[in-house]
């Protein structure tokens, strides 16, 4: 009898305890953030990936009268950024703004990774942009046509770059390449800046880059742009074909997603999310990001999720088909 009051006893000072625990959890979300915020960027700073978060988090910081510090921590195909975000503790504090190779391209690649790409909470889908496919200004290439013929004539000569093994403008190039029936020769790079530096030099013949980074290079004359990704031409170059046009389903957009650590509550990350599509429809925030020739997408954490798993599978079977594999 005595056994079974002090069962019971028990029973309810735990019951209580995690009551408590309940409305606290409660109050400190709804009294987040009480101090700084960290966004974490996976990649160098002085690119798009890196000003984004800078734009929101200068917003951000105003509306809750607290500092977002960017950390940049770039390596390993953006996998060491993010393996320390998945390590954080989650409470809100630490957040990933991420392009797509950790989340939907790294498992499918590296054998072995320090995190798990499944395991993250999605907040928010930032930014949507096609990339352009773009030629050395000199180049023989007139229409998409004419490169893709050239580069069947030449079959494994054209040379193309990419900012490393299994990233998205290297993938999508395999893409296209099958799609088109050609065979390009590819050169990794440490990033886009370098490759366009050498596709400009002649060193190199076709990249796949953002427009942002590609349009002043066309204004300048040192480039000319022969396709975009996307599923409809882009308004600042209304003369230059969607691949899709030639080459039906080829089609792609990039994307930047902010995602939180493991067991974040589902609570806070729809705050987040909510809180930064409010910031990206601000005018001045919309001019900002226009400025990069980007679609501003501010999606929910169920869209998130949904886009995060839906480009895994599309990247896995490309991954596949194209025999893509990194031995470490």
């Amino acid at each position: 009898m005595r056994e079974c009051v002090r069962s019971a006893f028990r029973l309810a000072v735990v019951g209580a305890a995690l009551g408590a625990l309940a409305p606290a959890a409660a109050l400190a979300q709804a009294d987040f953030p009480r101090r700084a915020v960290k966004f974490v960027v996976p990649v160098p700073p002085g690119n798009m990936l890196d000003s984004m978060p800078r734009i929101i988090g200068e917003k951000l910081s105003a509306r809750w009268g607290q500092p977002v510090v960017i950390e940049n921590r770039p390596g390993a195909a953006s996998n060491l950024g993010t393996e320390a975000v998945f390590k954080s503790e989650p409470d809100g504090y630490t957040l990933l703004v991420s392009p797509p190779g950790p989340l939907s391209v790294s498992q499918h690649v590296y054998p072995k990774l320090g995190f798990d790409p499944t395991a993250f909470v999605p907040v928010s889908t930032l930014i949507q942009f096609p990339f352009m496919l773009v030629v050395n200004a000199k180049a023989p290439d007139t229409t998409l046509a004419d490169f893709i013929a050239r580069a069947k004539a030449n079959a494994g000569k054209i040379s193309f770059g990419s900012p490393g093994v299994s990233s998205t403008p290297h993938l999508q190039m395999e893409r296209f390449a099958a799609a088109a029936g050609v065979k390009f020769v590819h050169v990794p790079y440490p990033g886009l800046a370098p490759a366009m530096r050498d596709l400009i030099a002649g060193h190199i013949e076709a990249i796949f880059d953002t427009p942002g980074n590609v349009l002043p290079h066309v204004a300048s004359g040192g480039v000319k742009v022969l396709a975009v990704t996307g599923p409809k031409r882009i308004p600042e170059l209304p003369n230059v074909p969607a691949i899709t046009e030639s080459l039906p389903g080829i089609v792609h957009t990039d994307w930047f997603a902010v995602v939180a650590p493991p067991k974040t509550p589902s609570e806070l990350a729809t705050r987040l999310s909510q809180q930064i599509a409010e910031t990206l429809k601000q005018p001045d925030v919309a001019k900002r990001v226009a400025d990069f020739t980007v679609t501003a997408v501010g999606g929910s954490p169920a869209e998130t999720a949904a886009l995060i798993k839906r480009e895994s599978e599309l990247y896995r079977g490309l991954i596949a088909s194209a025999g893509i594999k990194i031995e470490k």
